[in-house]
């Protein structure tokens, strides 16, 4: 399993677009992302919007729900979540959750995983939050009760947070499903990613891409794993347009403290731009969001015929 070029979908909010139309909206997006060549459609795993992209109140679909319903609307992209909140769910649901998606998509479920981070969802849904160290405490659990599930066995864990017995995961499709850890922790994050996971998707500032990718090689070496078994991609906030007003336009209306987690410009720009900055660093894979005219028809093909030459095509 590899993620070469992923489409996330993290906006639900389209102009001119009533709730009746929302779906119909994601799944063109989904549609026109396998058609261009992405190999992924990915949708974030949250209950309110997140800041930087729109209000806690606006649109924002359940992750599972989503991908499900996708599942039927698409054939051959991989169906994941960038990331799924651990703090969510319980583990063994969890892992009972994406085995389904991944019966009912014939074999394209990935499990995208993290310790969670909104604290507003928790507090207002009634979810236990904890401090920064107990989320990742108990993503560490979530992981020896999933990784097992996902293979087929059956695990008995007792440990400070997750309890299970003989945890049955069936019916299954394949002998495993693939779990991608997300974010940029070099501590925590990242030995996790190098003990537990089969991708990793680094999300950072462009300048610090190539940072993160020496030290993730570093965790993978401190416990004897060969660094080319975790395949990598970076999620980027991508923004083309046809002239450099529009680009200036889309541009000021981001805070200049988030420039650098966006990629605008015209597609020739934006194609030279993740070909230094990202995968001139050492990633292997991109996935992008379009957040401001994904939802456009044509945008999403554009993106695709336009990216997909800047990597190795898939075995």
């Amino acid at each position: 399993m590899t993620i070469r070029l992923g489409y996330q979908i993290p906006n639900f909010s389209y102009p001119d677009a009533s709730v009746a139309n929302l779906f119909p909206t994601v799944v063109a997006q989904a549609r026109e992302a396998e058609a261009a060549g992405f190999d992924t459609v990915l949708v974030m795993d949250h209950f309110y919007q997140l800041p930087g992209i729109g209000q806690p109140d606006a649109a924002m679909l359940e992750c599972y729900t989503t991908l499900g319903a996708l599942a039927t609307a698409t054939t051959s992209v991989q169906l994941s979540a960038l990331v799924t909140g651990n703090t969510y769910r319980n583990p063994a649901v969890l892992a009972k959750t994406v085995t389904t998606l991944d019966v009912v998509s014939g074999g394209r479920a990935v499990l995208g995983i993290g310790a969670g981070w909104y604290e507003l969802e928790h507090q207002n849904y009634g979810i236990e939050f904890g401090t920064f160290s107990q989320r990742f405490e108990r993503l560490e659990e979530a992981l020896q009760i999933i990784g097992p599930m996902l293979r087929g066995e059956a695990p008995t864990f007792k440990g400070s947070w997750y309890q299970v017995s003989d945890a049955l995961n069936n019916p299954r499709l394949r002998p495993t499903i693939p779990i991608m850890l997300g974010g940029s922790g070099e501590q925590k994050t990242f030995r996790l990613a190098a003990r537990f996971a089969d991708h990793m998707n680094i999300i950072c500032n462009r300048a610090d891409v190539g940072h993160k990718v020496e030290v993730l090689r570093q965790r993978c070496e401190e416990i004897d794993r060969d660094p080319a078994t975790l395949p990598t991609s970076f999620l980027a906030m991508v923004a083309m347009m046809e002239t450099q007003a529009e680009v200036d336009a889309v541009l000021a209306r981001i805070p200049p403290d988030r420039h650098d987690r966006v990629f605008a410009g015209t597609p020739d720009q934006v194609a030279d731009m993740l070909a230094t900055d990202v995968l001139g660093a050492g990633i292997g894979g991109l996935t992008i969001n379009m957040i401001i005219n994904g939802h456009q028809p044509g945008m999403v093909t554009l993106a695709g015929t336009t990216l997909a030459p800047l990597l190795p095509a898939l075995p």
